[in-house]
């Protein structure tokens, strides 16, 4: 009962913020046009760019609180990070300016979950050598020379890390999911994919041209309902059996910190006969006892999943993304994603960090950052639960999100866990629900305890008397 009544608090708290700044920007805006400051409008002959709504939204709700959004870092994302100092400018546009000097920051935004974003002793050289022979770019596609040896080890060495036949590997993440899932998928299909599933995933289905449908996020049971609807209707008007059909979730929900029901999907599929697109962006290299991803961490044969995704810019420190699974599935994408034929290729020196990272995994030094980063995890998570705080995920994630939904409050938290050189993100609509903006918190394996205990305190004091917590 209490709970509900917490949440229904919470939620007038982020109404009334909403309320508020709407009549105050709207005053203002009244106010700016009579004393002429207002906002003038396009040229003669040009069309506004935005429109009235849109442009009151920006001025008067994001400019409030962009500066959140819009940090300059000046060193790597490691541990610690330089930031630049900023403040807005007094005139109606709020302009942020960056000054010269900098802060030392105590960096828990970043997805460097292994700590593998700084120069170690285990990459870096490798990766400098790369650099040295291949240079900074390959400036073609896959298809057309841009395949180096580098490329062609990172693929073997990834599927037999990851106990696949074979993998492919593409120049950035998102575009690994926006140009793969097109060409898998098309008329006559049917796509049922996860609600919190991320924008990449959204365009790559929106593109494929298959029929969609939703299911309530992480609910089996939904999903369930939804096959057997599905199955036994068939396509729409016509009735025909589906040509395929494709579940589509994600290892990690980086929004949410909460982790796929991968064993009840898997028995789903056993009985509907369906194929799994499995995003690990998030999962690959920080779950499981040897990095091998949300498979690993939920006993699940990797044969069970037929498309495997996931990205070398969190765990490994470096860029681009792949899909592993059969060598003729993998074929045919090589001779038909738009990601392979289209898009430059992965740079050597990139593709070398993956690889190098991937073999770290598979001694000592990696075992010791897995175990770091999951003692962080769940040490960090249960010492927010006992403090009160309103924490989503679970257990064996690195992602804690800590839910304060009103825009102003979560702005207000950041600026300040900064001035106490603290590195947090807070996200808002439109990347997750207008009522749910949060503060997301990315732990690694870098930070001891006590600056973990210290980085609690301060969200405590910043914290205090803002509805972030359960009580």
């Amino acid at each position: 009962m209490w709970s509900l009544v917490r949440d229904m608090q919470m939620k007038f708290y982020a109404y009334l913020n909403y309320i508020v700044c709407f009549i105050t920007g709207f005053v203002r805006d009244q106010m700016d046009n009579y004393t002429g400051k207002g906002r003038k409008g396009p040229e003669p002959g040009y069309v506004p760019a935005l429109s009235d709504f849109q442009d009151f939204f920006v001025r008067r709700f994001y400019h409030r609180i962009n500066d959140c959004f819009a940090r300059v870092v000046t060193s790597n994302a490691g541990a610690y990070m330089d930031v630049k100092v900023v403040t807005k400018s007094d005139d109606i546009e709020q302009k942020l300016e960056y000054k010269d000097e900098t802060r030392r920051v105590m960096n828990l935004g970043s997805y460097n979950y292994l700590g593998f974003g700084d120069p170690d002793e285990y990459c870096t050289p490798a990766v400098i050598e790369d650099m040295k022979r291949y240079g900074p770019s390959t400036c073609t596609t896959r298809v057309d020379l841009g395949t180096t040896t580098v490329h062609r080890e990172l693929e073997e060495t990834l599927s037999r890390f990851l106990k696949t036949e074979d993998a492919i590997c593409y120049g950035m993440g998102w575009a690994t999911n926006a140009t793969t899932i097109a060409v898998l998928m098309g008329k006559g299909d049917l796509i049922i994919s996860d609600a919190l599933n991320h924008n990449s995933i959204i365009t790559g289905v929106r593109s494929s041209g298959a029929t969609v449908r939703v299911f309530r996020h992480n609910d089996m049971e939904h999903l369930e309902r939804l096959l057997r609807r599905e199955i036994i209707n068939g396509q729409p008007r016509t009735h025909r059996p589906w040509g395929r059909i494709m579940v589509i979730v994600e290892g990690i929900y980086s929004m949410d910190g909460d982790i796929v029901k991968l064993t009840e999907l898997v028995q789903l599929k056993r009985k509907y006969h369906f194929s799994i697109f499995l995003d690990e962006a998030h999962s690959i290299g920080c779950m499981g006892n040897t990095g091998r991803g949300v498979c690993e961490h939920c006993g699940v044969e990797t044969r069970e999943i037929d498309f495997m995704m996931g990205t070398f810019t969190k765990s490994f420190g470096a860029a681009g993304g792949y899909i592993a699974g059969s060598k003729k599935m993998i074929n045919w994408l090589r001779l038909h994603s738009y990601g392979n034929i289209y898009a430059d290729a992965m740079p050597a020196p990139i593709a070398q960090q993956a690889m190098s990272v991937i073999k770290v995994l598979d001694n000592p030094e990696g075992a010791r950052r897995l175990k770091q980063l999951h003692e962080n995890s769940v040490w960090f998570r249960h010492e927010l639960l006992k403090r009160d705080f309103n924490v989503l995920g679970e257990d064996g994630s690195p992602v804690v999100p800590i839910v304060l939904p009103p825009f102003s409050l979560f702005s207000t938290v950041s600026r300040e866990c900064l001035l106490r050189s603290l590195g947090l993100v807070v996200v808002s609509f439109p990347a997750v629900d207008i009522l749910e903006g949060r503060i997301r918190i990315c732990l690694n394996s870098q930070h001891s305890k006590e600056e973990l205990q210290k980085a609690i305190d301060i969200l405590e004091e910043v914290c205090e008397g803002l509805p972030a917590k359960r009580h």
